[in-house]
C-alpha cells in the first residue's frame, strides 16, 4: 500500500496563498485610552467592506515610517490624534478574497489624546470604544486578537 498523506491544514493553505501574492506594506494603530477609574479601552473601527471590527490601517505612503502611517490612518479613519509608538508592537499578513495581494501590516500603539468631531472617513465608518477583553473577543482577525491579548491581558497576569 502507498503512503497516505493528510490534507494540508487551513493555516498551511493560507500561508501558501500569502507567499504567492504580491505584498503591500501597511501600518495600523491600536488606539487606546486610559483613565484612573476605568480599565483601558481600545477604539474599534468597522470595515467599510464587511462591517467587521478592526483597527485603523492602510498603506504606508512614500516617505512615511510605519508609525507615521499608523497615526495618519487613525486620524483619517477614526478621527483620533495622539502619541504613537515609534516601533511596531507586532505585525501580521492578511489577504482579501477579492484581491491578488497580501497585506503586511505593522501594528503600533496610539495613546489617544484628542478626538475630532469631523474627520475624512466620518460618514463611512462606525467606531466603538471597548474594554480590552471585549476587543480581544470581537476583532475579526486572529492575529490582531493575539496582539491585543499579549499587549495587555498577558502583561497583567
Amino acid at each position: 500500500m502507498g503512503e497516505q498523506f493528510a490534507p494540508a491544514s487551513n493555516a498551511a493553505r493560507q500561508d501558501a496563498v500569502v507567499w504567492t501574492r504580491a505584498r503591500v506594506e501597511q501600518a495600523g494603530a491600536i488606539c487606546f485610552r486610559t483613565s484612573a477609574k476605568d480599565p483601558p479601552e481600545v477604539l474599534l473601527v468597522a470595515s467599510r467592506r464587511n462591517g467587521r471590527w478592526g483597527i485603523p490601517k492602510g498603506r504606508i505612503e512614500t516617505g512615511e515610517t510605519s508609525g507615521m502611517a499608523a497615526a495618519r490612518e487613525a486620524l483619517e479613519e477614526a478621527g483620533v490624534k495622539g502619541r504613537v509608538s515609534t516601533d511596531a508592537i507586532g505585525s501580521f499578513v492578511y489577504t482579501k478574497n477579492s484581491s491578488e495581494l497580501a497585506y503586511h501590516i505593522n501594528v503600533h500603539l496610539l495613546e489617544v489624546q484628542e478626538m475630532l468631531v469631523d474627520f475624512p472617513e466620518k460618514e463611512s465608518r462606525t467606531l466603538r470604544w471597548a474594554p480590552i477583553a471585549t476587543a480581544v473577543e470581537e476583532v475579526s482577525r486572529a492575529e490582531l486578537r493575539n496582539l491585543l491579548f499579549f499587549t495587555w491581558v498577558a502583561a497583567a497576569l
